[in-house]
């Protein structure tokens, strides 16, 4: 299984590949971009996972196809050393390469997709060949998975797939919070991203009487960069802290304009926060009778949602408690299981499954 460090993958990856080995599986999980830590080397080998820093370059870190297509056939060249018997790909441009066992694209995110949601006009040059190498890759996969059936239909339309990507939720655990009530807002993510859209969250924070925390890093791989005005920034922050912040059941708010999936997001209703989210396909789906929906763009929106949780004690745990119980129908063991039956029907079948 491949992941990276850098972000949300890492944690999907390592509790998917922890989960199979309880089933008996053996994983081996391949990191590319930036190595791995300390702290990453300690979670892994807690998992019982073998974890290999192969420091080949990351798909969207990636200066070039070429630098892909090395990598790809690099993880192919690992894979048969290996001796492995299916192969995980959480960055699907990967699969380009000639594999001699089957291969499991996951998309997590991708250019294209992000371009729709984010910006405007045609997808620039320096951008495209990425999007040329995922739909290479994905036409080439044995299976194709997405985190929801909103992005998995995004996913088939963008890229001209005969069906729809199968749709398998990713999972977490986290205990309810038990500690008292903090008059606050909490939210975290690549706050540099611009599909986080922290802009909106930022004005609303002006708004508001109450402190508005931002876990994350505000400046990206690339250089760039998103300055607060309002929110409290936090930086990048342990899963210990994000787990500390959460303690208190902060009001958690995400204005994304993309969010395939949304980890931090599950993360807070886990704990019982009261959550507050941006009206987009996969949140109603996720989400839908659960969060209150606000536009994207409406800072003020954000801000009166928030207003209204906080006023009003009984309504935000009531709105925590079914944001809680919604998130534990997204257990990691259904995760575990569903993919576990897909790679065993790949393995078994050495046959391309559809949807």
């Amino acid at each position: 299984m491949t992941a990276d460090a850098v972000g949300g993958v890492w944690q999907y990856a390592l509790q998917l590949a922890a989960d199979l080995v309880r089933t008996g599986w053996s994983v081996d999980l391949a990191t590319l971009g930036p190595a791995p830590s300390p702290a990453h080397h300690a979670q892994a080998e807690a998992a019982g996972v073998t974890l290999i820093d192969t420091r080949l370059p990351l798909d969207w870190l990636a200066s070039d196809a070429r630098a892909v297509s090395v990598a790809a056939d690099a993880i192919a060249a690992l894979a048969a050393a290996r001796a492995v018997d299916v192969v995980q790909l959480n960055q699907p441009a990967l699969a380009i390469a000639d594999f001699a066992v089957p291969v499991v694209a996951v998309v997590h995110s991708c250019v294209a997709s992000w371009w729709e949601a984010v910006e405007h006009g045609p997808l620039p040059a320096d951008l495209t060949w990425q999007t040329e190498l995922v739909a290479r890759g994905l036409a080439r996969a044995d299976a194709i998975v997405c985190p929801t059936r909103a992005f998995a239909a995004t996913i088939q339309r963008l890229y001209a797939l005969p069906a729809a990507p199968r749709a398998i939720h990713n999972g977490r655990t986290l205990p309810a919070a038990t500690g008292a009530l903090e008059a606050r807002a909490f939210t975290a993510g690549r706050l540099w991203d611009r599909g986080k859209n922290v802009a909106t969250l930022d004005r609303a924070a002006a708004l508001l009487p109450l402190p508005f925390r931002a876990a994350g890093p505000a400046r990206g791989p690339h250089g760039e960069h998103h300055r607060l005005h309002h929110l409290e920034p936090l930086g990048r922050i342990s899963d210990a802290a994000i787990a500390a912040a959460l303690s208190t059941r902060p009001i958690f708010a995400s204005a994304a304009y993309y969010e395939p999936f949304g980890l931090a997001v599950l993360e807070a209703a886990l704990t019982g926060c009261a959550l507050v989210l941006s009206d987009i396909p996969t949140f109603r789906e996720l989400w839908d009778g659960v969060a209150t929906f606000v536009d994207p763009d409406d800072a003020e929106g954000f801000a009166h949602a928030i207003a209204a949780l906080a006023a009003d004690t009984d309504l935000r745990l009531a709105r925590g408690a079914l944001a809680r119980t919604r998130a534990l129908d997204y257990a990691p063991e259904q995760t575990a299981r569903a993919m576990a039956a897909l790679l065993d029907r790949v393995t078994a079948t050495g046959e391309r499954v559809a949807a």
